[in-house]
Parts: C-alpha cells; structure tokens; sequence
C-alpha cells in the first residue's frame, strides 16, 4: 500500500517547489506506523493482550525500525537526482521493506530488551521466593497431563472448611505464573496455611525447576495420559517428567497417587516417599487393602444434577457417603485425591463430605447452564482428553429430553495416537449424541470415520469451518429441553 500511495503521490512532487525529499519521508513514516500499528485480528477466540512486556517488546522493535528508517533517511538526503519522484520512489520502496521487515524488527527487538527481561525476571522471581518462604505455608503441588485445575480447586475449597488455603488461579502453572499469583496475592498476607500450586509440564525439567522455587510438603499426580504426547514423544517421556513433583519431595513429605493409572501406579510402587497415599475407584475394598490403598469410591452414581458415592479410609475402615453438585465420573478421582490430602491434615470423612456437597465445577469443566430459550448447555471446552471425553458424553446422554448434540472440533496433541483416539471418540459419541456438529473439516476426519463406522445418520452430522457457524447451528435448529455439550475449543493456530 506504501508503495502504491508513493508512486502515484511522485506525480505531484515536483509542484512542491524546494520540498522535494517531503514525500518520500512522510511515505516512510506511514509505513512504520502501519508496521507497528496493531491490525484487525478479525473473529479471533484469545485477543492479543498488550502486557507491560508486550508493551517494552514492542516499544524496542519501533526503536530498531526507526533507526532504519534514519539511516535511510539519511540515504535519500544524499541521492543525486534531478526529479523528486526517483526519491519519492526510493521513499516508498524503502517504507515497503520496512512494513515487510517487521517480524524482524520483533526479533531484534526482543534481542535488545533480552538482557533487561531477563533481569527483571530474576527480580520478579527473588520477590516471590522471599514472600513465599516468609509466609511459610504448607505447599500442596498437584500435576497431571488433565484434571490438575480442577484437582487443585477441590483441594482448596476442601481445606477451607477448617483451614485458609490460597490456590494458584486459572490455569497458572508455569515458573512466571506462580511467581505472578504470589506477587500479586500473597504479599504479606501471614494468614495462610496453604499453598496449592498447579504445576504443568512443557519441557523436561519444568515441574524439578518448580518444586525447587516453592519446596511442596505433599505432592499430588492426578493423571498421566496423551494429552501434549506430541511434544513429549513418548509416554514414558511425560511420566518421567510428571514424577519430578515426587523426586521434589523432601523424605518426610506426603506422595498421593491416583492407584487407576498404570504409570501412576508404578511411581508409587518405587516407594517414594515413605508417605504415600494412594486412591482408587476401581479396586474392591478387600483388594485396596491388599495393594496398600486407602481411599476407595464405592456405590458411584451419575446424574444430570450431580454424583454420588461412598468413601471408604482402608486405614481406619471408616466410610462416608458423599454427593456433590460436580458432574464427570473422572470427577469422582479427583475428589478421592483431594479427600485423601484433607483427611491426612487432620480433617475428618465427615467434614470432607459437608465441603464437597457444596464445590462448584471449574471454569469451562463441564459446567451446565440452562439458557432463557430452555436449552441446556454443557460447557466443557477449556480442553479436552480421552478420558475427560467420555465422562463428558455420559454427561451429555443423561438428559434424555429432546435432542443431544455435541459441538467438538476434536481432541488435539496427542501425537502418533491423534487419529485413533478421535476414531474412538466418534464412536463414542454415536452412542450419546442424536446430532454432531464438527468444527473444521481436516482435523475431524478421523471422527467422521468413527462416526460412520457406527452407521451414525449422515444426516445428522454438520460439518462447520468455525466455532461461530456451529454456535448459529444450535440457535436455530434447537428448542426448550434439547441438550448441546461444547468439546473443546482450539485455539485460533487450528
């Protein structure tokens, strides 16, 4: 656009008696503004967000294009023409490059500025490492490939019901977003009892260098499954690196292992650390005891307002019945671990129960909402798993009145196993859904093959390029008493 606009204003500059070099610095100048102004992003799911490191990021790239600019200026003040339109030409070429060459200047912007990042990082990190050990709360650290937040969340709101406990928000679970949560909330703030980080694995070593800043007391391993395996490579790789939040404990921390997953299973079987609590939904209670595992869910049952389902403490051959607005079987796991840390800390089965029947889903974790319209709505996009998949559909099967329709674009990172477990999703929800909405032809491909394995009407199953013709689908076709589950979300790189 620079160009054109320069090339056609060259026409016009040699009216502009002793100006001859104005045109082509104002074309410059429009094309390092357009360069670094901020472009329309269309229907984007996750808007860019302007943060104060976004910000100096962009402010050293406008100073690297500005130097350019400079030195071009400078070029153009020593071109020997007798017509201005060459310079004005020259002008606008060179702002053209200058807009094309702005993934650069963001490169050698964040060259510039890394020094000063990474100082202010170690600043940002000493802060919250000297407000942590100030305080001095017990650390509970959770992880697992899913169902951390969620886990976390019990965890807290449990302990709450007789201690103060302070949880990481959202989804933080990185080195920078602990620190964040701490700076921001925890500053000075003597009265907590417990810490509960989430800590998520991207890279090997990730979750050690966590459980080096904040030392947990008790560690937990929720799940260890496909989710992110095509990053990792291997599943022994993310269950290596998922019992680093083990290894981080010191000899007289607390272990809790979820006994139903098989690498899980193996951690606690290396008999680190000497406390270890392990839980189960599917062991019976004679053969819990004879492996050596505490808590066990019996008698458990689903419906659309919630589950039921009897703890029993095999060290105590105590029970408890519990219920809890919390829908998703996978749940029923994720309340034994948190169980398990309660009781440990001195709470009993009783108190456990009162906390639990009163919890609230996670954000985007299958939370159920009716619409003014009398439609249901099952959101549980945040992500998806193939565990989490199933229980969600079970979900999603149990309001029996009027159509159930299921809106996913598939489940995604799960490496050279991808395609299957999407074939099994497919066939999955031919047996729970009555119409399928999927979001985006390519990456449903294998769903559709599942699906029509299954002999799934053709007629019932939309394929849709976005989230939004998904969304105007159900708002028109649907009415009071249907059911639509929302699985999954991409981000906008799908």
């Amino acid at each position: 656009t620079a160009t054109l606009v320069g090339t056609v204003l060259t026409f016009f500059t040699d009216s502009i008696p002793g100006q001859q070099n104005i045109v082509s610095f104002v074309i410059m100048g429009i094309a390092a503004l357009a360069a670094i102004w901020p472009q329309h992003e269309g229907e984007v799911k996750k808007a860019f967000v302007r943060t104060q490191r976004a910000t100096r990021l962009l402010g050293a790239a406008f100073a690297v294009a500005v130097i350019f600019l400079l030195v071009a200026i400078m070029f153009l003040g020593n071109l020997q023409s007798e017509s201005s339109r060459i310079e004005a030409i020259a002008g606008s070429l060179i702002g053209l490059v200058a807009f094309a060459l702005a993934p650069l200047w963001l490169i050698l912007g964040n060259l510039v500025m890394r020094p000063v990042e990474t100082f202010m990082r170690q600043q940002f990190l000493r802060k919250a490492k000297r407000i942590i050990a100030d305080i001095n709360p017990r650390v509970i650290a959770i992880t697992g490939s899913y169902g951390k937040t969620t886990t976390k969340n019990f965890v807290r709101d449990i302990l709450n019901g007789r201690f103060k406990a302070y949880a990481t928000p959202k989804s933080y679970n990185t080195l920078m977003g602990v620190s964040l949560a701490i700076n921001r909330d925890l500053a000075d703030d003597y009265s907590i009892d417990y810490f509960v980080a989430e800590m998520g694995m991207y890279v090997p070593g990730e979750i050690r260098e966590l459980c080096e800043f904040t030392p947990p007391d008790i560690s937990i391993v929720v799940e260890v499954g496909p989710q992110h395996l095509e990053r990792a490579g291997s599943m022994d790789a993310i269950a290596n690196a998922k019992y680093e939040i083990i290894e981080g404990l010191q000899p007289d921390g607390v272990g809790v292992f979820n006994w139903d997953n098989t690498y899980i299973r193996a951690m606690y079987e290396k008999g680190y650390p000497a406390t270890r609590i392990a839980v189960t939904q599917q062991l019976s209670i004679e053969d819990a005891k004879a492996n050596g595992v505490q808590f066990v869910a019996t008698d458990v049952h689903e419906n659309p307002s919630g589950l039921s389902f009897t703890v029993w403490d095999t060290a105590t051959d105590q029970s408890q019945a519990m219920n809890t607005p919390i829908v998703g079987i996978h749940n029923v796991t994720n309340l034994l671990l948190a169980t398990a840390v309660a009781v440990h800390e001195g709470m009993s089965l009783s108190d456990v129960a009162y906390r639990v029947r009163t919890l609230q889903p996670t954000e985007s974790r299958l939370v159920q909402q009716i619409t003014a319209s009398g439609i249901t709505i099952i959101n549980d996009s945040y992500s998806t798993n193939p565990i989490g998949a199933i229980s969600a559909l079970r979900v999603l099967g149990m309001n029996e009145n009027g159509r159930r329709v299921l809106i996913t674009p598939g489940m995604v990172e799960l490496g050279q196993v991808q395609d299957e477990e999407n074939h099994k999703l497919g066939i999955a929800a031919a047996d729970y859904a009555t119409d399928i909405i999927l979001v985006g032809d390519r990456q449903t491909k294998a769903i559709q093959a599942g699906l029509v394995q299954t002999d799934f009407p053709q007629d019932r199953i939309v394929v849709v390029d976005a989230l939004g013709e998904a969304t105007t689908w159900y708002q028109a076709n649907l009415r009071s008493g249907d059911t639509v589950l929302f699985l999954n979300d991409l981000p906008d790189t799908y």
